[in-house]
């Protein structure tokens, strides 16, 4: 079993290299992990910089001392991979972005896709991002990452078109018996650079929306013969990705 991921904001660590976790992750840590002298631990501020710690003491219900000796960072991986993801019903968002992080996917950009019935908007939106961003954040350390995707504010249609213009690779998860799409498996893939994935809602992404994404320079792509929810397209097109740009060997 690898070390369990803790999330912190520095890496100060005192004289001989302790280190005190605190707060709600050092509760986590004392109280429902209840880690012990002598396991390890891995500090992470979730941008790539992680330390692997061995633990030495606890100090009450929620402090967890360690010994840190040095700080690494991981590279950012490349190509890069960012999918657009349209906003679902319910919590399938935020299943959507937990296993896309589990996955190993890059950025996330939540999309009000003209067909979406969940609509963020005011409150309501700046608390659904939220979630999407705190799932990110648990879902990074249960995958014992140490650099977790970024999750954007929500993008327009116009924005979404901007950033499949600048990507190296542009693809729309897109099955409709008249439409010609190829398949994702078999597409040329760059060996570096940003693959950007649109993944559309329930409903299927518009003809205007598709028009103006292949204005931008993208193409329409399948996965295969089966129909995916919106919820589990985008894990399985990253998946997919993964394993073909050699990320994943």
């Amino acid at each position: 079993m690898t070390a369990p991921v803790f999330v912190v904001e520095h890496f100060d660590a005192g004289g001989g290299g302790r280190y005190v976790l605190d707060g709600p992750e050092g509760r986590h840590a004392v109280s429902v992990k209840r880690l012990r002298p002598g396991e390890s631990v891995v500090l992470t501020d979730g941008n790539g910089r992680w330390a692997e710690c061995e633990v030495v003491d606890t100090e009450g219900k929620d402090r967890l001392v360690v010994h840190m000796s040095s700080v690494a960072e991981e590279p950012p991986e490349s190509p890069r991979i960012t999918v657009v993801q349209a906003l679902p019903k319910g919590d399938r968002g935020e299943l959507a972005v937990e296993t896309m992080t589990e996955t190993g996917v890059d950025a996330i950009v939540p999309w009000a896709a003209a067909r979406c019935i969940t609509q963020w908007k005011g409150e309501r939106g700046s608390k659904a991002l939220g979630k999407w961003r705190a799932t990110a954040r648990e879902a990074g350390k249960q995958s014992r990452r140490v650099r977790f995707p970024e999750v954007t504010d929500a993008a327009t249609t116009k924005q979404v078109a901007a950033l499949l213009a600048k990507a190296d690779f542009a693809a729309v998860l897109h099955e409709e018996r008249d439409y010609g799409s190829e398949p994702l498996a078999t597409a040329e893939l760059p060996a570096e650079g940003e693959i950007v994935l649109v993944v559309g809602p329930e409903g299927g992404v518009s003809p205007e929306e598709l028009a103006l994404f292949e204005e931008a320079g993208a193409k329409a792509y399948r996965l295969g013969r089966t129909v995916l929810r919106t919820s589990t397209a985008g894990t399985a097109a990253t998946a997919l990705l993964l394993g073909r740009t050699g990320r994943w060997s």
